[in-house]
């Protein structure tokens, strides 16, 4: 079902915990199946991202997803981590089953949802055309803090805790 590299991410996952100096902190979640997503950017200056770490309560494809989106975007400023997709983060996880592509849009919206959190602390304001952290999601009426995800169907949940080991 889940490639070897889903498996290592989702086992062994990257930049997990909480980022104590984040100038940004993006939170999204699905309703329906219950993956919640917080991604933690320091961001300098130079909008570069210079650290990330996430907090992932989700299913394996979430917590891999959201690894691997970590790893993409460090280091890059912050239009080129927003170049990045969910089908570039798909791809770079070896591919993950039609049903669960979903945490892969999760995971680009996560780092949208920061960005934007980003510019509001900077500015007081998102940018054009970034959906504000705190927009209505059409599935639950604005109460899971972003967009809608399809529902998918039940499996056993882990969370990746901020000590960074994956608690059943």
């Amino acid at each position: 079902m889940y490639s070897e590299k889903v498996v290592d991410y989702f086992m062994n996952p990257r930049n997990a915990g909480k980022l104590e100096d984040a100038n940004a902190i993006g939170e999204v979640g699905n309703p329906k199946c219950g993956d919640v997503m917080k991604i933690y950017l320091k961001i300098n200056d130079n909008e570069i991202i210079e650290d990330i770490k996430f907090e992932t309560f989700g299913c394996a494809a979430a917590i891999a997803t959201s690894s691997m989106i970590t790893e993409m975007v460090k280091g890059k400023t912050i239009s080129e981590a927003l170049k990045i997709n969910n089908k570039d983060v798909a791809e770079a996880l070896g591919g993950l089953p039609p049903a669960k592509l979903h945490c892969s849009l999760l995971a680009q919206e996560g780092i949208e949802a920061a960005v934007a959190d980003y510019f509001i602390r900077k500015t007081g304001k998102a940018p054009e055309g970034f959906k504000s952290p705190h927009s209505t999601c059409s599935a639950c009426g604005g109460s899971c803090g972003g967009g809608a995800a399809p529902v998918h169907e039940e499996e056993e949940e882990k969370f990746v805790s901020e000590d960074h080991r994956v608690a059943e």
